[in-house]
């Protein structure tokens, strides 16, 4: 009888995968060995494995360049990290590797740019799109790039307004940018996004406003789905849209030659993930030339946003068991050394699942479980994968610790829990390393972080 956890998992599916195998009844995670990580370092533990953030850039960048050669495709393709899904430095460093450019939100990306910039990391060369709401902290570091001299900085207007408070802090010509409010889904509480200003104001926006202004060259527009990239008819009519509007706009704006389509490339979240890359990247190409060439319309250069893209299958976050609670008849909890909202703000916060799995006991008989975090919150749990509506795991036995991760957690997880900072309960965050390669058989750690002390918190709480 096939009772053991990796029965039920290579009966489930298809498995091993590229990133994922076991030996010796341990998981191997994209060929480094789980155990002897956490016999070094020890548990809680968040992982960031860098290799894997230049493997996701250059598999983007070849589907567009392929599918662009398909169809004789005549604009250029511009790969742009979004640095909110990870600030970190060494997330940056590995990226721009890749001969990448950059996407900023808020005030405080501006001296991140400039940080790199001293570096040597980016040039003045390098584009910087920026985007989000702008108060004026983040209109004047933006005016500040541009009058030094980076001539590829893009603000992206959210509204009318900024361009007025853009006029008055440049002192050179500046590129800038549009971003359409796009129309959300039927499932959403409103309409249209608040993010970007409305389909039907910008070509008049355009010639009352900005073709006036000596001082501004329009040279992209901005188009993103919340939802993100999907072989919807909702998306395909959001992008067929914002493609009328491109075409209207450059035939009376020469200068215009780039479109912005944003992120949203999804990230695998399941061992039985199947998201085809690239029919999508191929479908986008063809309809963005089709529609071109429709409306007679040079094809614009294409920019994509990919932030979870870039950073999130790099992640990982181990945890041990610490205990299990038989709570009734049903439902058995096993108790991890950490708390899923402050390690994991998504499982909270909007239900994301990740890829979940033992590291070692894999040749034990499975049962179905809930895990519980740490703090007193009746919301810190999880208890359902995103491929079924239970988690089994191996069953424990004294004597004998479980280990279990969640995969591809790089994105955004430090900035919403508040890395650094007062965690819920004060559950201290955990220690964060960081795995490279010197070839394709080496690898190595090297600690960023240890776990976060007593004495840093005393000290933001005032004590």
């Amino acid at each position: 009888m096939k009772n053991k956890y990796i029965d039920l998992i290579e009966q489930t599916f298809d498995f091993p995968q590229d990133e994922f195998r076991v030996e010796d009844n341990e998981l191997i995670f994209n060929d480094v060995y789980l155990m002897d990580i956490i016999k070094q370092y020890g548990t809680p533990l968040k992982i960031s494995y860098l290799p894997k953030i230049s493997s996701q850039i250059q598999r983007a960048k070849r589907m567009f360049n392929v599918a662009m050669a398909k169809v004789d495709y005549k604009g250029s393709y511009n790969y742009c990290y979004c640095t909110k899904s990870s600030h970190f430095q060494f997330i940056l460093e590995e990226a721009l590797k890749n001969d990448i450019h950059l996407e900023t939100s808020s005030a405080y990306d501006i001296p991140i740019i400039m940080s790199l910039y001293d570096s040597g990391l980016i040039d003045k060369n390098t584009f910087i799109i920026c985007n989000g709401f702008k108060r004026p902290q983040y209109l004047e570091n933006i005016a500040t790039l541009v009058n030094d001299g980076f001539q590829h900085t893009i603000p992206i207007l959210d509204n009318k307004e900024e361009l007025a408070l853009l006029d008055d802090a440049l002192n050179k010509r500046c590129k800038i940018g549009i971003r359409i409010a796009s129309e959300e889904e039927p499932k959403f509480e409103f309409y249209t996004s608040r993010l970007g200003i409305r389909y039907y104001d910008i070509v008049e926006f355009y010639q009352k406003v900005i073709k006036p202004n000596k001082k501004f060259e329009f040279k992209m527009l901005h188009f993103f789905i919340n939802t993100g990239i999907k072989d919807t008819a909702y998306y395909w009519n959001e992008l067929s849209k914002c493609l009328n509007v491109y075409c209207q706009l450059k035939k009376i704006c020469p200068e215009l030659d780039s479109l912005n389509i944003g992120g949203g490339f999804p990230i695998k979240n399941s061992l039985e993930f199947n998201y085809d890359y690239e029919y999508m990247t191929e479908e986008i190409i063809a309809q963005i030339k089709n529609v071109c060439n429709q409306n007679d319309v040079e094809e614009p250069n294409i920019f994509t946003e990919f932030g979870s893209f870039t950073v999130g299958e790099s992640g990982a976050t181990l945890y041990s068991i610490t205990n299990q609670k038989q709570q009734n008849d049903r439902e058995l909890w096993y108790m991890i050394d950490s708390s899923f909202i402050t390690t994991l703000p998504d499982t909270w916060g909007i239900k994301q699942k990740y890829i979940l799995l033992p590291i070692n006991h894999w040749d034990r008989e499975y049962q179905r479980v809930f895990l519980g975090g740490l703090t007193c919150d009746s919301e810190d749990y999880y208890n359902s994968e995103a491929h079924a509506n239970a988690i089994y795991l191996p069953k424990l036995v004294d004597g004998e610790t479980q280990y279990i991760g969640m995969f591809h957690t790089g994105a955004y997880q430090e900035s919403l829990g508040g890395f650094g900072g007062i965690q819920h309960c004060l559950i201290p965050a955990p220690k964060h390393i960081i795995i490279d390669r010197d070839g394709p058989d080496d690898y190595y750690t090297r600690l960023f972080a240890k776990e976060q002390s007593y004495r840093s918190m005393m000290r933001i709480l005032g004590y």
